[in-house]
């Protein structure tokens, strides 16, 4: 059955997912304009804004629908990128492309869309709604609820994820049957809208690099660094080791001290895990999209693609705050990134992981 009389603004990034999700909506027989979101770039950086603005204009024009784009530098230098500077500056490993559906993609671009009179806006997004309910996609491989976890019912309500019932390689068969230029194109990788950059290089135009120390859990100096800032848990390169061990297993950083401008690293054991483990952690600017049971188990991911662990979720008297305890020790909790807690197939929410 076609739906009619039903607006529909989607955002178009350019690249195969957007235009197939525009294809679709059409196809259903939505009112459908097509967005793209102009965002703020970096001047040191090459990168493909145009072009793919340019794609996603002559997606508009295959299809026969409106294109407009949107522009919301301002409000992504200052919630994306400059979030993403100051919680580095902290010591922590912040995730930028969460915040940019926050504040971008559901932030300005949701808004302006109710305020233009939208019905819904839609996506790219391998994720799904039922019900008001936030599911992950389909496609295992592709699925993104990770990044969507600070959407709320409201929000959900008038929210469409086009391809999240589908493979990507039927994202892609559809696209090249609709004849779309963006049917071969790569997936952008990297920093949301921005693209595959190197993090410490994109961060050492904000923050001075100063050299520091590296320690063992013993607290020897077994080499340096460029920087305690630019490191996150459990990575294994960009530090120099100087006084090499008797075996030649990988460092990986354990902690790290940026007032002091100190790392320490360790080796993993043979069971493949780090020194420091946890199985309590605090949880800051939690969003549940639906009611947490205290005492039902459920399942979360500490990073994205990062396989589940069980859990318990204990919120405080304080709002927005949350206690995770882990059904087994963890060593992949970094903070200032998303812990995010599901129940089967549905992502409930999740939170910041604190220090």
């Amino acid at each position: 059955m076609k739906i009619k009389n039903k607006k529909v603004y989607v955002g178009l990034s350019g690249g195969v997912d957007s235009s197939v999700s525009a294809v679709l909506l059409k196809e259903q027989g939505y009112d459908v304009i097509g967005v793209f979101i102009k965002v703020w770039q970096p001047t040191f950086i090459n990168c493909t804004w145009k072009e793919d603005r340019l794609d996603a204009m002559r997606i508009c024009a295959k299809l026969d629908i409106p294109f407009l784009t949107l522009d919301l530098e301002k409000e992504y230098k200052r919630e994306v990128v400059d979030y993403m500077i100051t919680e580095y500056k902290k010591g922590n490993t912040p995730n930028p492309d969460v915040m940019c559906n926050k504040y971008i993609k559901f932030g300005g671009f949701f808004d302006w869309a109710m305020e233009k009179g939208a019905d819904f806006v839609a996506t790219g997004h391998y994720t799904r709604v039922e019900n008001n309910k936030l599911f992950a996609g389909k496609d295992t491989n592709k699925d993104q609820s990770y990044f969507l976890w600070t959407l709320t019912e409201k929000q959900l309500s008038k929210t469409l994820f086009p391809v999240g019932n589908l493979q990507k390689d039927e994202v892609r068969k559809i696209a090249k049957k609709y004849d779309l230029i963006t049917a071969d194109k790569k997936d952008s990788q990297g920093l949301c809208f921005i693209g595959k950059v190197d993090m410490k290089e994109f961060l050492g135009n904000y923050i001075k690099t100063e050299k520091g120390n590296v320690l063992d859990e013993n607290g020897e100096i077994i080499g340096e660094h460029n920087g305690a800032t630019f490191f996150t848990l459990g990575e294994r390169h960009g530090f120099i080791i100087n006084k090499k061990s008797n075996n030649d297993l990988p460092y990986y950083v354990v902690s790290k001290n940026v007032d002091k401008n100190i790392i320490t690293v360790s080796h993993k054991s043979l069971e493949g895990v780090l020194a420091e483990q946890k199985k309590e952690i605090k949880l800051s600017n939690t969003n549940w999209i639906t009611p947490i049971d205290k005492n039902k188990k459920y399942q979360a991911r500490a990073r994205y693609r990062a396989p589940l662990q069980s859990c318990l979720i204990k919120n405080s008297n304080t709002e927005c705050l949350s206690f995770v305890i882990f059904a087994e020790p963890q060593n992949s909790l970094t903070p200032g990134q998303s812990l995010v807690v599901y129940d089967g197939d549905e992502c409930k929410g999740g939170g910041i992981i604190q220090s």
